[in-house]
């Protein structure tokens, strides 16, 4: 079975013989995959009215337990986004019922942000949504190398997301 990366590596060992392109080999496989998620999430996430930063901050409040709320820098941490990014984001969730905020009781300056029962209801459709149309994506593939792939890619990213400024070497 033959890929897109295939032509582009061929490509390279033609045109540059000199230099080890094996790094392509993964790279651009996981580069062109996650573009073509992103398309696909964005079909999913249209469909449910969200838009992909919309379900990134729903999806923190919905996984993060009763009474579903958290304080904007933890949202802000889990979703790699600058603090005026998510009080933008917060807004403009409010706005649109999805999320409301309430005082902190343990800092009298902060807030704390809860997903309400409509931003609960539009973040469970939409997640069930895409997990089935990621589960088509999936559906040829054994469970074995499923498992065996996610680990692989977890031994790839944990690194990073210990310490995403710094190159790995």
């Amino acid at each position: 079975m033959r890929d897109e990366v295939d032509g582009l590596i061929e490509a390279w060992r033609s045109e540059r013989p000199d230099v080890d392109v094996t790094p392509l080999e993964v790279f651009s496989r996981v580069s062109r995959l996650a573009r073509h998620l992103d398309r696909a999430r964005r079909t999913v996430f249209t469909e449910h009215a969200l838009e992909p930063w919309e379900f990134d901050v729903l999806a923190e409040l919905r996984r993060s337990g009763p009474p579903y709320e958290l304080s904007p820098g933890r949202l802000l941490r889990a979703t790699l986004v600058t603090s005026g990014t998510m009080t933008n984001r917060v807004d403009r969730l409010a706005a649109a019922g999805l999320v409301k905020r309430r005082p902190d009781p343990d800092d009298k300056r902060g807030v704390l942000v809860r997903l309400t029962e409509r931003g609960a209801e539009r973040i469970d459709t939409a997640l069930e949504s895409l997990l089935s149309y990621e589960e088509t994506l999936l559906a040829p593939m054994p469970d074995g190398d499923r498992q065996q792939l996610a680990s692989l890619l977890r031994s790839l990213l944990a690194p990073l997301d210990r310490d995403p400024s710094r190159p790995q070497g």
